[in-house]
């Protein structure tokens, strides 16, 4: 029976100090007026350190490929969910409104 991968306690503190840098370049931009930058600069920066906690933290870097699969087919479907709000939300005005 295996016990799993075990990260050494180097690697641990090389992530939180990553995702502290992350959280300190994410404040550093928020005060920086980009227009309309501002909120895909925030997003870009937030999905990067979300991507490092999925990598190191829930140990999807050290696991089999059923669980990046399964992982993988997650974000697919938030992808196609996103996709379909947005084309609702963008579409809203095309039919107008009647006694308008």
């Amino acid at each position: 029976m295996s016990s799993g991968h075990v990260m050494p306690i180097g690697k641990y503190v090389a992530v939180f100090l990553a995702l502290l840098a992350g959280t300190a370049i994410t404040v550093y931009v928020a005060f920086l007026d980009l227009g309309s930058l501002n909120n895909v600069v925030a997003l870009g920066i937030a999905g990067i350190k979300a991507t490092i906690v999925i990598l190191f933290f829930m140990h999807a870097k050290y696991s089999t490929r059923l669980t990046k699969l399964v992982i993988v087919s997650g974000f697919f479907w938030l992808l196609i969910l996103i996709s379909f709000t947005l084309a609702d939300f963008t579409s809203r005005g095309w039919l107008g409104f009647p006694g308008k």
